[in-house]
């Protein structure tokens, strides 16, 4: 008899606070014996500390993943394999692996780039969905990121923002920490700084929160996990 094949889920656990993952993301996370967590250079797993705060993971194998900040596609692409690697490893045996994710899963979502690589090798792929990282900002902020007929932009911030600011709508600017200098330049001559807050580690213990750009902005790195709203 063929041994059944593990299926890899992407599960995005929100942004930080752990209230607000969902009860879906617990159970799938529950029944995988395997999670497969990102773990920076310092030994980090973000998304796994937000996770052990809403549930008991001692049963489970932790599969640490490692990825490069490297803009190098050659480069982005070998680690990228080697983590699919690993988690087809334990898909063979039949074990489900669940990769915990930062906000939801389809945005900008490292998961995406192993999903694909573990479909080409023949495994099952699912995507739990998750609280966004800038719809967090925004209930945290207390505003609405849309009116009728009103569209809204998400870009990270490292785009073209002299285009993106002059798009219709509101804007959401993602993973804008190490160009927030550059960003900040570009709202006050594009668009209104005044009209601009900023969330930094939105959910962790270190939030950060400038609710007008235009009276208060950070003085020193953001780090990567500031996200920029820009009202029309």
């Amino acid at each position: 008899m063929e041994m059944k094949q593990g299926i890899f889920y992407g599960v995005g656990v929100g942004p930080g606070d752990p209230e607000l993952l969902t009860v879906k993301a617990l159970r799938i996370m529950g029944e995988c014996p395997v999670l497969a967590c990102p773990q920076t250079k310092s030994g980090e797993m973000l998304a796994l500390d937000i996770v052990r705060q809403a549930m008991d993971v001692s049963d489970k194998t932790i599969l640490p993943l490692h990825f490069t900040m490297s803009r190098d596609a050659a480069v982005q692409r070998a680690a990228h394999e080697k983590a699919a690697d690993e988690v087809c490893r334990y898909l063979a045996q039949g074990q489900d692996v669940a990769m915990p994710n930062l906000g939801d899963v389809s945005i900008y979502s490292t998961y995406c780039y192993l999903m694909e690589l573990v479909r080409e090798r023949g495994f099952q792929t699912q995507m739990v969905a998750g609280v966004p990282s800038f719809c967090a900002i925004a209930a945290r902020l207390g505003v609405s990121l849309t009116e009728m007929k009103s569209p809204l932009h998400i870009a990270p911030g490292s785009s073209d923002l002299e285009e993106v600011l002059h798009w219709p709508g509101n804007k959401i600017l993602m993973k804008s920490g190490s160009q927030m200098p550059e960003v900040l330049k570009a709202i006050a001559e594009h668009a209104s700084l005044e009209k601009s807050a900023m969330i930094q580690n939105c959910g962790l213990p270190d939030e950060r929160v400038f609710e007008n750009l235009a009276e208060k902005q950070p003085e020193d790195s953001t780090g990567y996990f500031a996200t920029v709203i820009v009202k029309e």
